[in-house]
């Protein structure tokens, strides 16, 4: 079987073609920086160790995943003669809300379902369901399945999950605490339990850190907390979400500034995290070169962003009496040394001694990077949400 996994970011928008059975790789590839000038395509062809890379603008997600399309069939390097090789097509779907709590078969009553939820995740469910429209215009016949993101965390007990504001809040609007990266804390702290030689009880915290960031904490394979809430909106500082912030503050801004609700809600999800401080861009790789080159809006950037992770991986050990490992993962924790290393910095009092030289080289697959006499260990675990929302479209398809 081929499953095609399509997996759309805020800005980019991973792909692969997969056999979930055997976990072969036909094709895997990114669209970069979509909607940011710069933008890159890229296709690999494990089997032939082909490698495509070119920059292409790509104004929005329509666009990237055309081009998806065409590279899978293209007559020279592509991996299918025509779309009907492919069975089916697996999709992240950011927030399932109360509507759902596993992956299921897509059909219109679950489109309506995951439109109605783009106000509780407005810069991913618009682009999963544009994901999911494209390709059945592309593909008509196939079937499509939609990946929660949200179902990892369903563990949260009520005291992590709730909010304290009043209770017919969430008996009558189902206004609680989510989590999102499911998939990814999923596969990672799976891995993690594994590299530890799975055992029976384990406090692993996962940080997911991209243009969209999130931290869990994860005991004995559950998810008991994790940053984000209703909406992706909530936890760390972002590319361009303000994460964590006083809603007394909000409130302020808007009266002041006059703004409408539409306003408020582009403000804080479109032109806040690193984009609202640094100004000049929402990517870490900039914010990097120009700290490098002395720009003081950037440090400071960077310092809010790994101050508030520092805190969580601090708040998280506390809610679990104690962390075994710390993952980093994502595609600034899997390849920002810096990041990593100012987020680990002032946690030595719990043990966590970071390998400041295995932190700097560059390596493919899991890495540790904490220290032989680190209590808590420490790794580089490249996350794999693609092959979760394979199996469990094939799973589906399968009637499992």
């Amino acid at each position: 079987m081929k499953v095609l996994v399509i997996n759309c970011g805020s800005s980019s928008l991973k792909y692969q073609l997969i056999n979930p059975e055997t976990e072969e790789v036909f094709a895997i590839g990114l669209c970069d920086r979509i909607g940011i000038h710069g933008s890159k395509f890229e296709l690999e062809v494990p089997a032939s160790n082909f490698e495509l890379e070119k920059e292409k603008d790509m104004g929005t997600h329509k666009d990237a995943l055309e081009m998806v399309i065409a590279a899978l069939t293209d007559e020279e390097f592509g991996v299918v003669k025509s779309v009907a090789e492919i069975d089916a097509i697996g999709h992240r779907v950011a927030h399932g809300g109360e509507n759902f709590s596993r992956s299921v078969l897509i059909d219109r009553e679950v489109l309506e379902a995951i439109g109605a939820n783009n106000c509780l995740a407005p810069l991913h469910n618009p682009e999963n369901l544009m994901g999911i429209l494209t390709c059945m215009l592309l593909m008509p016949g196939k079937p499509n399945v939609a990946v929660f993101d949200t179902a990892f965390h369903q563990t949260m007990p009520a005291e992590a999950f709730m909010y304290a504001i009043p209770y017919s809040e969430y008996k009558e609007l189902k206004v609680r605490k989510y989590g999102f990266h499911g998939m990814s804390h999923k596969y990672v702290s799976t891995t993690a339990r594994e590299i530890m030689g799975k055992p029976e009880m384990s406090k692993i915290i996962i940080c997911h850190l991209g243009n969209g960031a999130s931290i869990a904490a994860v005991k004995d394979g559950k998810s008991i907390d994790t940053s984000m809430g209703l909406t992706p909106t909530d936890g760390l500082m972002m590319g361009t979400r303000c994460g964590d912030v006083d809603p007394g503050a909000l409130f302020y801004i808007k009266n002041k500034r006059g703004l409408s609700d539409k306003d408020m809600d582009t403000k804080i999800n479109k032109k806040s995290g690193i984009l609202g401080i640094f100004e000049k861009s929402s990517d870490c790789r900039d914010l990097e070169i120009a700290r490098a080159g002395g720009d003081v809006r950037a440090e400071l950037a960077i310092n809010m962003m790994t101050y508030r992770i520092r805190s969580y991986i601090a708040s998280y050990a506390a809610a679990m009496g104690g962390v075994d490992m710390i993952c980093f993962t994502g595609g600034i924790g899997e390849n920002s040394s810096l990041i990593r290393s100012k987020s680990l910095e002032k946690l030595k009092f719990m043990g966590i001694e970071l390998d400041e030289e295995a932190n700097s080289v560059r390596k493919k697959g899991n890495v540790k990077l904490s220290k032989n006499s680190s209590k808590v260990a420490i790794y580089k675990i490249p996350t794999n949400e693609e092959l979760v929302i394979a199996r469990d479209t094939f799973n589906i398809i399968q009637g499992k």
